[in-house]
């Protein structure tokens, strides 16, 4: 199934950015994600203090537990040209988690329908499919007025509202937005890559 993905991804990808692209409905969040701001903790910045119910098993994580760490924020969906990415998402966080960076997962169905499956599904496709062991969300929406909080303050940073799938923020250790990648970008671009490591030696 992998292997058959890959083989789209360059047609699906451009395809949809052709025919859906910015105009794209937005969906109704899933009713299972949590957005409850969390209470106010000096050591945990502002773009952390939510939380969400983890997409495995709908129990409550608080953001917060990531303070400290580098953070690729991403968008995901499990039929998209983009959905290999799981791949590259799920080697960084392989690779790097041990000097502080993790990757969140935030599927959504906001881009061309193209994650209507429950959280159960969308859980065994990602770990079935590509091994995805970094930590994900329930189902919501990354756009529009029904954007779940993190990427409310995620936009409001930096200006730039997810396009399609698989969007991309960077967050350092200290909680400021390092910088946003669209679709395109792949988790082995250099200029990402260069961008993790940066932040993870300050």
């Amino acid at each position: 199934m992998k292997l058959h993905i890959k083989f789209k991804i360059v047609g699906l990808a451009f395809l949809s950015l052709l025919f859906f692209g910015a105009n794209a409905q937005t969906a109704a969040p899933d009713p299972v994600v949590s957005t409850v701001p969390t209470a106010t903790n000096a050591n945990c910045p502002a773009i952390l203090q939510f939380t969400f119910n983890r997409l495995q098993d709908n129990s409550k994580q608080d953001l917060c537990q990531y303070a400290g760490k580098v953070i690729l924020v991403v968008n995901t969906a499990s039929f998209c040209g983009f959905t290999s990415q799981y791949e590259g998402l799920e080697a960084l966080y392989a690779k790097y988690a041990s000097r502080g960076l993790v990757v969140l997962g935030f599927p959504s169905n906001d881009f061309g329908k193209q994650e209507p499956g429950s959280s159960k599904e969308i859980a065994d496709f990602c770990y079935n499919t590509y091994g995805v062991k970094f930590p994900m969300f329930a189902k919501s929406s990354v756009q529009g007025d029904q954007a779940n909080p993190l990427y409310v303050a995620l936009i409001k940073a930096t200006g730039s509202t997810p396009k399609w799938n698989f969007h991309k923020y960077l967050i350092d250790r200290k909680g400021n937005i390092v910088d946003h990648y669209l679709s395109i970008t792949t988790p082995d671009s250099h200029t990402l890559i260069g961008d993790i490591e940066k932040a993870l030696n300050n």
